[in-house]
Parts: C-alpha cells; sequence; structure tokens
C-alpha cells in the first residue's frame, strides 16, 4: 500500500525539466542546444540503467529530471567553446547548479548538480589540489546520484561535434588526467552499472 501511495505522489509531482532550462537559456541558442542535447543523451542512458536494475527501487522518474538538469549551472561559467560567457570557472559548474536548483526548490535535483562532476569530488581532493570549490565532499551518495554521474561520463557537449557514446578506454583515460582516484571512483561506478 505505501509503494502504490508513493507512486501516486511521485507520478503527480513530475516537474518539466525543459522549463526550467528555459528559464536560464535562449531557446535556439547554441549554448541551448548543446545542453540540452548532452542532458539527453545521460538521462537516456541513466534510466536505461535505472531500468535494468528493477528491484533497486530507483526512482527512474527523478533519474530522468535530475539528469536532464546536471549541468544547468554552465551558463555561469567561462567556457567558450560551449557558449558560455560567465566568470566561473567550469569545475564549479556543479555547484552553481546547486544553487540555481535549491532556488528553483528542487532540493534532492540540486545534490545531482554538485555531486556529479567528476566521478565525485572528496574534500581531500578539493584542498590537495586548490580547486576552486568549498572544502567539503561532493560524493555521488544516492543510486540515482551515481548513475546520473556514471552516465554523464560517456557524453561530451561537442561544439559541432556528432553527439556519441564514449568509449569506456576513453573515459577512463579521460579521468586519469584528474588523477587515479577519480579514475578509479568511476570504475567503481562501473562495476555497479554495468
Amino acid at each position: 500500500m505505501d509503494a502504490e501511495i508513493d507512486e501516486m505522489i511521485s507520478s503527480k509531482i513530475m516537474i518539466n525539466p525543459i522549463e526550467i532550462i528555459s528559464k536560464y537559456y535562449r531557446p535556439g541558442s547554441k549554448a541551448y542546444e548543446l545542453l540540452v542535447v548532452h542532458s539527453q543523451q545521460v538521462a537516456n542512458k541513466a534510466v536505461d540503467i535505472a531500468r535494468q536494475m528493477n528491484g533497486r527501487n530507483i526512482d527512474a522518474g527523478f533519474v530522468k529530471e535530475a539528469a536532464m538538469l546536471h549541468d544547468i549551472g554552465i551558463f555561469l561559467t567561462h567556457a567558450p567553446s560551449l557558449e558560455c560567457r560567465g566568470p566561473h570557472p567550469y569545475l564549479r559548474h556543479g555547484l552553481l547548479g546547486n544553487r540555481i536548483l535549491n532556488k528553483e526548490g528542487l532540493g534532492r535535483h540540486a545534490l545531482v548538480c554538485e555531486r556529479h562532476v567528476g566521478a565525485g569530488i572528496t574534500r581531500q581532493d578539493i584542498l590537495d589540489q586548490g580547486l576552486p570549490l568549498p572544502a567539503r565532499e561532493m560524493l555521488p551518495v544516492t543510486l540515482e546520484e551515481k548513475i546520473i554521474c556514471y552516465a554523464d561520463k560517456f557524453f561530451s557537449k561537442n561544439n559541432g561535434a556528432p553527439p556519441r557514446e564514449k568509449a569506456l578506454d576513453d573515459v577512463v583515460q579521460e579521468l586519469r588526467t584528474y588523477g587515479m582516484a577519480q579514475a578509479e571512483r568511476f570504475l567503481d561506478l562501473h562495476a555497479q552499472f554495468s
């Protein structure tokens, strides 16, 4: 009975991620198009993973919504190749997205923004590398957060390049450029979701 009630409640709380994105990005702009295409790719992969894990009580509706919104903060960063001309380093896009979605009243979605960058970022990573982030844990915690973080690594926001899914080895190699811990955390996620 509780599961039926939860199902009824969650089906009524569904949000429209495109409406939220359109509040911050001009539809038709390059940044909007890059964000939406990337987010749809991540959402499709994440929902496929969630469905394959049936019996694990994963909220696939939330996965889809949060995957669509996980990069909403990129417009506030300095990423000219993505047509984003904000003042912040790109590494802060998750933290900035967290702030945006909290203001929208979407606290659970906001956590996905903050925790999806890389394969998650530890407080120690931030301190050791002098990263421009508050010194706190920013690792995915819930299964939904982990699924989105994992799915995100397979897709880039390439300006002008046809969208395609990256090979596993390419993802691992790319993450190694940010440190072995990033690659190892990703491989732990891969072991859970492959």
